[in-house]
């Protein structure tokens, strides 16, 4: 009433025109409505006793004094009973909190849902997501389906052990079968609930004996821990193994012991420790001290952090209802939770879309709920345990995906920084690269070994300058990738797997070894090449001098000699040109042989007419015509010719000049082609190879032929699409017993035992070495199939990568690599070879080579004395008819005949065997004969005219 006395009241139109600012307007509105913002807003907490969550809530709330204040309502439960998580949630709700935080077991999240649902009152839980759409429970834990999935994708894992927490791990698990049905993985899922520790170890050991080597460990951060220290414990080599800790604090987790076993681990971090409000809000948690809190302070973990993103996202919800003026008051439905049906709480939906609205930085990265209460718009820090420690090797976030930013400094000052430890070399044992000294017993460590890739290994170090220990492989292998698993196996799989930093051997350079490993420049060039067992030297046989012509070429040459005489014969005969009278004195013609001419006169009478009669019988006579190539002649001068001695005879016609022409020039290339392989026929002790190329192999069945089995030669088989190499791999695939070997050791073994039966295809430097060593029985064949080259291999991103390259360079320019070789392949050569270099020695003839000429020439001396044997008692026969004598007379009177030839040179049957000498042209001369040498031969007159007759013959 006094305010009304000094407010003067308005007239009608001055209250019209009055027009109040809309802050005023919403203050007189509250004010008139009587209502206001509460100062305290109750908060309500379900936490397990002693719970890291719980102390991190107490001091988020401690944190946070603006105004509204957050007041707790705290109940320790226990989150797996139903009934005592029942019991704490209608108690707060009744109580009249305006939200409650708190965590959840997999036996109680679907009470809590079901109340949050139907009351209308939000949850706000740090816990491990679960798949729902009830928008009243706020998800502060990102999901990781997806950020594994694309981690399967990154490393290629087809076939893995998936071990899960009944609690968390049921989403994922679903989540991985449909995957594994749709791309036809191999997963093998165990439940960490149902095991004990016994039980645990054994499961541990059988993964060991089967090879599975890739493992997705998904549990809890207390329960990963104790796995980790438990593996660790079992003292095992894991570095063939790979983990994936599908944990969002991999930061948070004890791994010094684990290091140490050399295993592959990748995980996932939320909270960036690097960030500067992270540091400060730790720091500020670790000088934290309540008179309630008892505990020691530990560092903040990834729950405890996103137990405070819930109180700063719950301020920050209330502080901007509080703004806007909503009525939240909790009056009229306290005490209704069990209520049926339930009432829920009409103010509930207006807290629910402030906490949903929240956009805000957090200790675990960018906050935001979708329509369903899950978190997202988040990013994810992948991590990998290295010698050094964790390191980032990548992130992943819903829009890119999984980003690699993993860079590996391949320079010297990173690798400077890890050369107090010792690096492992893995190799393993084939000579001459790597063998074991005779005394390798009474020795160390690297002193054991000796070989091509020892002193490599000892050159490199000494150029990069790091310590190393050699170490075989264990199972003996190169490294190819399993078709099944999809595992590595060999020294490949060593280092893709962590247990070994180096790889200094054989190891061919291949692109599916360079995608999983690095690799230098080669220090070895090579090719896949053809080893077979050496076939026995054939010693040249007695007619070896024939071998220079092939036996058609031998066949050709008789029938071409009968031609060529055959023609000149027929030609001398049609020709004018080679017949001549008896009188042509001609001395540039040549003398007639005696087979054509008129046979001289033979009987006793006709010997007896005087000159005189004779010479009026020869004036009577018509003149001869005479031909000196008659078909005997014409194979004498041919043959003579071709043996290029010549001949009495020549031709006299063109036609027979032209043919003698040709045959010469035929004879002069023939003799001189014979002459030039003769030599080489003679002396080289030739070897006849039954296999001289791959196509020889792939067009037979007799010789069996295989390869490695685990290597780069049988996957080069494997994958090559020319026609003969699949021919070859699709018989090495199918045939039975397997043409595959474990070694090379063992495949030479096949080769020297298979006696010839079985041929090795191999890298040509191995084959040329074994070539070298005794007992100097294999040999390579044909040229090499492919060409390729050894490297040294390290892991991908290796620092030991860009040094150990820069080394091999600096060898090979230096011609170490070379020297290496000699001194290896060479000059420890046991064959005699000389280091490959020294040619054969031609040896000198032995009489084996040239005996099938002395067989001929003694053969021929034979078939003379036997053919003059025959003509001789031919004569002797037709004489004796001739004569009406007996045989054993006339062959008497010849021979008679013929040694007073060859004594005196006076007895009538001398002149007539001498008429070929004393002859001209086969014509027999008459002389008289001395009277003295007919006394000297009594009763020989008839002996006489039969040897005349005979000459004459």
């Amino acid at each position: 009433m006094r305010l009304q006395s000094f407010v003067p009241v308005p007239s009608v139109r001055s209250v019209r025109s009055v027009r109040l600012p809309p802050p005023l307007l919403l203050l007189l509105f509250g004010l008139c409505s009587g209502t206001s913002f509460p100062t305290n807003i109750n908060i309500g907490g379900l936490f397990p006793t002693g719970s890291h969550e719980y102390e991190v809530f107490r001091f988020a709330l401690a944190q946070n004094q603006d105004v509204p204040k957050l007041v707790p309502q705290v109940d320790m439960v226990d989150t797996s009973s139903s009934f005592a998580m029942t019991y704490a949630f209608c108690s707060q709700f009744s109580k009249g909190v305006y939200a409650i935080m708190g965590l959840y077991d997999r036996r109680t999240v679907n009470m809590l849902m079901s109340f949050c649902g139907s009351l209308h009152v939000c949850f706000v839980t740090p816990s491990f997501p679960v798949l729902t759409n009830n928008q009243f429970v706020l998800q502060l834990r990102p999901q990781l389906q997806e950020p594994l999935m694309a981690l399967l994708e990154h490393f290629y894992w087809n076939h893995f052990v998936y071990m899960y927490s009944s609690n968390s791990g049921l989403s994922v698990l679903q989540r991985i079968l449909d995957t594994a049905a749709e791309r036809s993985w191999q997963v093998t899922s165990v439940n960490l609930d149902t095991l004990t520790e016994v039980s645990f170890i054994k499961l541990l050991a059988d993964l060991d004996y089967k090879k599975e080597f890739q493992i997705i460990i998904d549990c809890e951060l207390e329960r990963l821990n104790s796995i980790i220290n438990l593996i660790a414990a079992q003292k095992r080599n894991l570095k063939n193994y790979h983990y994936i800790l599908n944990n969002l604090g991999f930061l948070d987790l004890n791994v010094t012991e684990f290091q140490n076993l050399g295993p592959n681990v990748t995980g996932f971090q939320l909270m960036n420790r690097s960030d500067p409000l992270v540091q400060k809000i730790n720091q500020e948690w670790m000088e934290f001290d309540s008179r309630d809190l008892k505990l020691v302070r530990r560092r903040l973990k990834y729950t405890g952090a996103l137990t405070y993103d819930g109180v700063i996202v719950m301020a920050t919800a209330f502080n901007n209802l509080r703004r806007q003026r909503i009525d939240i008051s909790r009056r009229g439905n306290a005490g209704e939770c069990l209520a049926n049906p339930p009432a829920p709480w009409g103010q509930g939906i207006d807290i629910q879309r402030a906490l949903q609205q929240v956009r805000l930085d957090g200790l675990t990265g960018r906050i935001q709920f979708d329509e369903r209460g899950h978190r997202t718009n988040y990013t994810l820090t992948v991590m990998e345990l290295s010698p050094a420690g964790p390191r980032k090797m990548g992130y992943w976030n819903e829009k890119q995906g999984y980003v690699n930013t993993a860079v590996y400094k391949p320079v010297l000052e990173e690798f400077h920084g890890l050369q107090n430890r010792t690096y492992v070399v893995t190799t393993i044992l084939e000579a001459p690269y790597m063998m074991l000294k005779t005394n390798h017993e009474k020795l160390e460590g690297n002193d054991k070994y000796e070989g091509y890739c020892a002193e490599l290994a000892s050159e490199i170090a000494k150029h990069v300058g790091f310590s190393y220990r050699l170490q075989l492989v264990g199972d003996g292998k190169y490294g190819a990738r399993d078709s099944e698993t999809k595992m590595w196996n060999g020294m490949v799989g060593e280092l893709v797997y962590g247990s070994a930093d180096v790889a200094v051997a054989p190891l061919t350079i291949t692109l599916v070894r360079e995608q999983v490993i690095d690799f230098t420049k080669p220090f070895m060039s090579l090719g896949i090449s053809i080893m077979i067992k050496k076939p026995t030297k054939s010693k040249p046989g007695v007619f070896s001098f024939l071998d220079p012509l092939a036996y058609e070429i031998w066949m050709c040459i008789v029938f071409a000699y009968i031609g060529v005489s055959v023609v000149l014969f027929l030609v001398s005969r049609f020709s004018p040109y080679e017949w001549q009278g008896d009188d042509s004195d001609d001395e540039d013609e040549t003398l007639p042989s005696s087979s054509s001419r008129r046979p001289p006169p033979t009987s006793s009478s006709e010997l007896t007419q005087s000159p005189g009669n004779q010479n009026q019988q020869k004036e009577k006579e018509a003149p001869e015509h005479t031909n000196d190539f008659g078909i005997f002649n014409s194979l004498w001068f041919s043959l003579g010719a071709f043996m290029q001695q010549g001949c009495d005879i020549s031709p006299r016609s063109l036609s027979g000049r032209i043919v003698g022409g040709v045959w010469w020039f035929f004879t002069l290339i023939i003799i001189s082609s014979y002459t030039a392989n003769l030599a080489a026929f003679l002396t080289v002790e030739r070897m006849v190879s039954p296999i001289e190329s791959a196509e020889d192999l792939a067009k037979q069945t007799e010789i069996a032929y295989g390869t490695l089995d685990g290597g780069s030669t049988k996957e080069f088989f494997k994958r090559s699409k020319i026609a003969v190499f699949e021919k070859m791999w699709s018989y090495m695939r199918s045939a039975d017993p397997t043409v595959f070997v474990k070694n090379t050791n063992e495949g030479v073994v096949r080769v020297r035992k298979s006696k010839g039966k079985y041929a090795y295809l191999l890298e040509s430097s191995m084959n040329e070495y074994i070539e070298q060593r005794k007992p100097c029985d294999t040999m390579k064949v044909g040229g090499n199939l492919d060409s390729k080259g050894y490297g040294v291999a390290t892991p991908k991103g290796s620092p030991l990568r860009n040094p150990v390259n820069l080394a091999v360079l600096k060898l090979n320019e230096q011609g170490l690599l070379d020297k290496l070789k000699n001194r290896w392949w060479y000059d420890k050569g046991e064959c005699g070879t000389g280091g490959g270099d020294s040619k054969d020695k031609t040896s000198a003839l032995s009489l084996s080579n040239v005996a099938g000429v002395f067989y001929i020439l003694i053969g021929g001396l034979g078939l003379a004395m036997m053919v003059a044997l025959v003509e001789f008692c031919y004569k002797s026969r037709i004489e004796s008819r001739r004569m009406k004598e007996l045989i054993d007379a006339a062959m008497m009177s010849t021979t008679l005949g013929g040694m007073a030839v060859a004594g005196g040179g006076v007895a009538a049957g001398g002149l007539g065997g001498a008429s070929g000498l004393g002859g001209e042209n086969g014509r027999v001369v008459a002389h008289d004969f001395p009277k003295a040498g007919a006394q000297g031969l009594p009763c020989m007159s008839k002996a006489a005219g039969l040897g005349l007759s005979s000459t004459g013959m």
